[in-house]
């Protein structure tokens, strides 16, 4: 009798042992989102030519920029992965639509012997222009002529 109460007790304990709250699981930071080796949560620059024009894209928001056009601000929603692609779907402050896509391929600006890694496509206000890009540290490191790293 004393043994089938101590095993009734050891099958009570350990059944309240296995209902008892789990300790929070740790969770681990999350990868940086990248396209081609380039962070897309770090400030990045996409900028095309004929006519000049660009984007900075930063962690809060967008501005687009260019030659003989207002400068436009948006915030940053963020980019919507998919496959080899990277797109930012805003608005500006006066509502103007802003895409911006970036594709993982190599980008030549057409001006200049740079080499980008990233392909972009902006659409803005019914316009669509075509560039190159990546991150605002790497272009600042650059030379004028070779591959924008």
């Amino acid at each position: 009798m004393r043994f089938a109460l101590l095993l009734s007790a050891a099958a009570v304990s350990a059944l309240g042992a296995c209902s008892q709250p789990a300790e929070k699981a740790s969770v681990a930071p999350s990868e940086p989102r990248a396209l081609a080796g380039v962070n897309l949560d770090q400030p990045l620059r996409v900028l095309g030519t004929e006519p000049f024009w660009a984007v900075e894209i930063t962690p809060t928001g967008l501005i687009y920029s260019g030659v003989d056009r207002p400068e436009q601000k948006a915030a940053n929603p963020g980019p919507a992965l998919q496959g080899m692609v990277a797109t930012w779907t805003t608005e500006t402050e006066a509502r103007t639509p802003l895409v911006v896509t970036l594709m993982a391929t190599d980008c030549s600006d057409g001006m200049s012997d740079r080499t980008y890694p990233l392909t972009a496509k902006v659409e803005i206000g019914g316009e669509s222009l075509t560039g190159c890009a990546a991150s605002g540290a790497a272009i600042k490191k650059a030379g004028e002529s070779g591959r924008v790293e």
